[in-house]
């Protein structure tokens, strides 16, 4: 099955609101100042779920102390309750530690004046380990055309158009809802082989802002897939801005899907296959087909936004003995023909 981490239903409205109050304003000053040293949303609203969850934790088997005044034993105790009690996974909880972490060394560093002689205990408590370690799925390509054969069978065009556009362009799951419709108009195809987009978007990276690249997308591949949901699009009067529209309450509305709808999507694909599937092997599969048709390691290197060539090597899948049939035969080394990315 696809890689997962399970989430619980431990924070609600009701919940939050007895929560003690010192520790809400203290995670939104926290938050605040998160902001103000641009962190990206998604680490501020990681931040903020993670606390929520702690607050909550320390209303119901705390006395809803306020965090200055906890000890390193309250947070030994509330590691081994996640991990009992919650079942999250060893990584899920050093992630959630390092929240706390961050919150423990704001007071001391920034809010030392406000408590004076508080120490960070966080760190002093030691991570879990043994984590597990999920086997590397390699997708072929007889599995990713199964796949979808299986959503142009449900008339499920949305799916079929963005699997065909990871496996196509090699983007992160969370980069996929941000194409927009107009990156697929035909005057952004250059060399009769590539969609370039006309603006660079965001990416993978650290602030607000992140690392905003110009993406490419093979076309030949891509387009009949592109034209179904387009297709589909029209008939049912879909209008937004973005290739993969948000539905809330099975309406869609012009804002982007978001990267968790992608998660749901891949258990549907694990369950097809039967065996693991996650958007991240398409990253994966695009290097490799890339590689394998003998383009240069520093033309993928452009086309994914890589600050290295070295990354390619990383990224292609291709067994050692398939590499050594390319370049040699039974009358020795083979002269190698050199593929341009319109034979893709």
């Amino acid at each position: 099955m696809s890689r997962k981490i399970q989430h619980n239903n431990i924070v609600t409205d009701e919940l939050l609101a007895q929560c003690n109050k010192e520790n809400i304003e203290l995670g939104n000053d926290f938050l605040d100042y998160l902001r103000s040293i641009d962190r990206s949303p998604t680490t501020i609203n990681a931040y903020r779920r993670d606390l929520f969850v702690f607050w909550v934790y320390l209303l119901q088997h705390c006395d809803n102390k306020f965090f200055v005044d906890l000890s390193k034993r309250d947070i030994a105790r509330y590691q081994s309750f996640c991990l009992t009690e919650y079942k999250w996974s060893p990584a899920r909880m050093r992630r959630v530690k390092s929240t706390l972490s961050s919150l423990s060394n704001y007071i001391s560093n920034i809010l030392d004046d406000e408590y004076q002689g508080y120490k960070p205990i966080v760190r002093k408590i030691e991570n879990p380990v043994n984590e597990k370690v999920f086997t590397k799925t390699i997708m072929s390509e007889e599995q990713l055309q199964i796949l979808l054969d299986y959503c142009i069978e449900k008339k499920r065009y949305d799916k079929a158009c963005l699997l065909s556009l990871a496996m196509n362009s090699g983007r992160r799951k969370s980069e996929l809802p941000r194409f927009k419709v107009s990156y697929f108009d035909d005057e952004n195809i250059i060399l009769g082989s590539l969609y370039k987009t006309p603006e660079k978007v965001k990416t993978k990276g650290r602030g607000s802002l992140g690392k905003r690249l110009t993406l490419y997308v093979l076309a030949k591949p891509f387009k009949p897939y592109l034209d179904l949901w387009m297709n589909y699009r029209k008939e049912h009067g879909i209008e937004s801005e973005w290739l993969f529209p948000k539905k809330v309450n099975g309406e869609y509305i012009d804002e982007p899907m978001e990267s968790g709808t992608l998660d749901s999507w891949a258990d549907t694909f694990s369950k097809v296959l039967g065996e693991s599937f996650y958007f991240h092997c398409l990253r994966h599969w695009f290097v490799t087909r890339l590689s394998e048709s003998n383009i240069p390691d520093s033309v993928i290197q452009d086309i994914i936004g890589w600050d290295s060539a070295e990354m390619c090597r990383v990224y292609c899948d291709t067994e050692a003995d398939v590499k050594f049939a390319k370049y040699f035969g039974e009358e020795g080394i083979k002269q190698v023909e050199q593929k341009s990315l319109s034979d893709l």
